[in-house]
């Protein structure tokens, strides 16, 4: 079942010239836990703007086409009813963390809800026992790591129980260890609650193994969309530049020298396990 179609969607900021984006249709079925990369500048965080309602409610500017999240046609519902349906993380969790603690940081959205106490204090304690953050709910956001607080936006949203999460570049400011937490995360967010991910990510080395379907733009238009291993394994994304994954590299590489690996890897265990289905059979 579909929770976000768009159909020609085209968007231009206030004062531009030309588009940020141009003509996107696309489909993200319920339960997807999609990639959305490309080159910077292309237009990924434009249209994620465009998922949850800060286009054109926000950004004013010119949008063409339509879009519909959550059964909701954005240009119809302000952004705070779109909000109950799609969950935003930021880049850079500093611009969403402005709390005295913690749980005053999860339990913030819930307020703007009007939620009743009893509930809020249940969503909240969930929200940080998912996110793997309890011990840290009564600390300070500003005094915690980056993967840390990245985790603390991750609970915000959370708390929300949407059934969208959008996380545009949210391992940007860690290292491989905290990148690889977070996305272990967002992983078990979408195969236990079932929510629907949109990563924007560039780190395609660690994040690939998560996906079931990997967007690519150049450009402000989706130029590919489909299975991972197609994608990644595509001539088309090696000319626009997308981080093919190392392993995936290592396949070709070895097929060009005649050695056949029967199925495109895209994590380094795949790809350890194909070899020594190789080698078994040499």
């Amino acid at each position: 079942m579909a929770i976000i179609e768009t159909r020609d969607l085209t968007y231009t900021y206030p004062g531009a010239t030309n588009p940020a984006i141009t003509e996107v249709s696309v489909t993200i079925e319920k339960g997807d836990f999609v990639i959305l990369t490309g080159p910077s500048g292309c237009g990924k965080t434009t249209l994620c703007r465009c998922f949850n309602g800060l286009i054109p409610h926000f950004y004013n500017g010119n949008l063409e086409g339509e879009i519909v999240v959550a059964g909701l046609k954005v240009n119809d519902h302000k952004i705070h009813q779109i909000a109950r349906h799609v969950g935003l993380v930021f880049q850079n969790p500093e611009n969403q963390l402005f709390a005295l603690s913690v749980e005053k940081d999860v339990a913030f959205g819930l307020e703007n809800f009007a939620m009743v106490r009893d509930e809020m204090r249940k969503r909240v304690d969930w929200a940080l026992q998912m996110a793997g953050i309890s011990e840290l709910s009564e600390r300070p956001p500003h005094e915690l790591s980056g993967g840390q607080q990245q985790r603390v936006a991750i609970a915000s949203v959370l708390a929300m129980q949407p059934e969208i999460m959008i996380l545009d570049e949210p391992t940007s400011f860690l290292d491989p260890v905290g990148a690889q937490k977070i996305f272990e995360v967002i992983s078990e967010l979408n195969k236990k609650l079932g929510i629907t991910i949109i990563l924007v990510e560039h780190r395609l080395d660690l994040a690939s193994m998560y996906a079931n379907r990997v967007i690519v733009m150049d450009e402000g238009k989706i130029v590919l969309n489909g299975e991972p291993r197609k994608i990644f394994n595509s001539e088309k994304a090696r000319l626009i530049g997308v981080g093919i994954p190392k392993v995936t590299q290592l396949y070709q590489h070895l097929k060009i020298h005649g050695i056949n690996l029967k199925r495109v890897p895209v994590t380094p265990q795949e790809t350890a396990n194909i070899l020594r289905e190789v080698l078994k059979h040499d």
